[in-house]
């Protein structure tokens, strides 16, 4: 039967608490390189609640690689891979999670492990203007938890996060078009800015994009597509901050479309 995360942590509670008896009956002359795997795994647990993460991975790392076949290996892999989360080492803890997750399918932890992958990379994503190679990772990977844990815990910070990749994402697309427009390549822009609308359609960005689209297409003569990207924002979007504007450039491509005809 799948365990609710409050059992787990409840049933590791109990372990590390058996663990510690076991550990301070020998406090007095503790020697870690002759630790049993009770009195490890209650060392390994204290030291990480210290933010000793340091020691942590060094004891959960023996942990796992010492019990191979234990029933607390899946356990001692997760806080492994949570210690190098908690010490900023995201790459090193995508790894460890990833190994959770393949080789402990049947793991409790291992929804638990699939949001803390997605998470790593999540940390990882650079600001929009550098390459979103990690970005992109991390939406996959939110999206295939969410898939497979729609009642997890942490499906409205995954939600939440996923969201903020691709604002991000939506964000280095608008600025792409924003710089061809400056440059008066509006035919670049354009296509930029389509690209926001059809990828990103639920970010900040579809007004923004709408509007200078309609902007590129008016520079380019193309009042009939202006006028229509014009007629989306102001329907769809009618408290956007862009709207005066887009008022105003309408009556601009009106008065461009009228004396085309005259």
């Amino acid at each position: 039967m799948k365990m609710t995360p409050s059992t787990k942590k409840h049933g590791f509670l109990i372990l590390t608490l058996i663990a510690a008896t076991a550990f301070g009956a020998c406090a007095g002359s503790r020697n870690t390189a002759n630790m049993t795997m009770k009195e490890r795994i209650a060392y390994a647990k204290k030291k990480f609640d210290e933010g000793d993460y340091f020691e942590a991975k060094t004891q959960f790392q023996i942990l796992v690689l010492n019990n191979p076949g234990s029933s607390i290996v899946d356990v001692a892999q997760y806080y492994l891979a949570e210690s190098y989360f908690q010490s900023k080492e995201y790459i090193t803890a995508a790894a460890e999670f990833e190994k959770l997750v393949t080789i402990y399918p049947h793991s409790e932890y291992r929804d638990d492990a699939q949001f803390k992958l997605a998470k790593c990379y999540f940390e990882l994503s650079p600001p929009s203007q550098l390459d979103q190679e990690y970005t992109i990772k991390a939406i996959d990977l939110y999206q295939l938890f969410l898939e497979e844990y729609p009642n997890s815990e942490h499906v409205k910070e995954a939600e939440a996060d996923l969201q903020a990749c691709r604002e991000k994402l939506a964000k280095k697309e608008f600025e792409t078009g924003e710089q061809y427009k400056k440059r008066q390549y509006y035919i670049s822009a354009i296509i930029s800015f389509e690209e926001v609308l059809a990828r990103y359609y639920d970010t900040s960005y579809v007004d923004d994009a709408l509007y200078w689209k309609a902007y590129s297409h008016y520079q380019l003569g193309e009042y009939r597509e202006a006028r229509d990207a014009l007629q989306l924002l102001l329907n769809k979007y009618p408290d956007s901050p862009l709207r005066s504007k887009a008022v105003k450039l309408g009556t601009q491509v009106d008065q461009a479309m009228s004396s085309n005809q005259s």
